[in-house]
């Protein structure tokens, strides 16, 4: 797994289309559909700069960030200290989670699970957050679907351009294992009208429905329910994201 060092310092910038307000109140909603939301502990698993972190604590949620990148937590812990709200950021590879205690809900979001190399780092991480869950908590998570990988992500170039960075992001898929390798070019406008450039890579995996429903059985959950894109309706075929809500019955994996 990436630490991502020069995609942290654009994140936000070139993710700025995103609305984090939503995607947490979205997340709420899907809480509330199967539990308490009063005096929660939440743990926002891969939270990268911080973002959906800040929007669940100013929902009520006591919250725990986890992300694997110092550079993605650094930039975390400025938004903490510019809204004053009380966020813990711990680093950590979520595949190996090592908390203080146990949580009421896990959310794992954009993508994150996408991220991991293959099947076996997916039940890592899910045996993990079964470890760390109460009986009975819930964990929520997104991923891209095998036809975004195939369609849309695919062998495609896209480019972003803010006020301050140009960037130019180049695909490459493997047909076989739905495997997108990205390869980001960024150049950063300087003062004096010339630009630097630096470059980071990661990859993310697609993953079937059936797989992910296999691995949340036998690490302890069960699926409450599977939305496609950001709705609370079944996933179509053409389906880009789909969000999993499951909950925790037995802390860790079938025997």
């Amino acid at each position: 797994m990436s630490r991502y060092s020069a995609f942290a310092r654009y994140y936000d910038e070139l993710t700025a289309n995103i609305d984090y307000k939503k995607r947490g109140e979205y997340f709420h909603s899907i809480i509330k559909r199967f539990k308490t939301t009063k005096d929660n502990i939440l743990l926002d698993l891969a939270c990268g700069t911080g973002s959906i972190s800040e929007v669940m604590a100013g929902l009520g949620y006591d919250v725990i960030g986890v992300d694997y990148s110092e550079e993605m937590l650094g930039i975390a812990m400025d938004k903490k200290f510019d809204s004053g709200l009380d966020i813990q950021y711990i680093c950590q590879d979520m595949r190996e989670l090592d908390l203080y205690g146990t949580v009421d809900v896990t959310v794992c979001a954009l993508d994150s699970i996408n991220h991991l190399a293959g099947l076996d780092d997916v039940k890592k991480v899910f045996k993990s957050v079964a470890l760390f869950s109460e009986q009975d908590g819930i964990f929520i998570f997104d991923v891209n679907t095998p036809y975004k990988h195939r369609v849309v992500l695919a062998n495609n170039t896209f480019t972003y351009e803010t006020e301050n960075v140009y960037c130019v992001w180049e695909n490459t898929l493997d047909i076989d294992t739905l495997e997108v390798k990205m390869n980001l070019e960024f150049f950063e406008r300087e003062e004096n009208g010339l630009y630097s450039r630096s470059s980071d890579s990661l990859s993310e995996r697609a993953f079937s429905e059936g797989d992910i429903e296999r691995l949340l059985d036998e690490c302890g959950f069960e699926v409450l329910g599977k939305y496609g894109d950001d709705t609370f309706e079944l996933p179509r075929s053409d389906s880009q994201r789909i969000v999993y809500a499951a909950r925790c019955i037995r802390n860790g994996q079938k025997k």
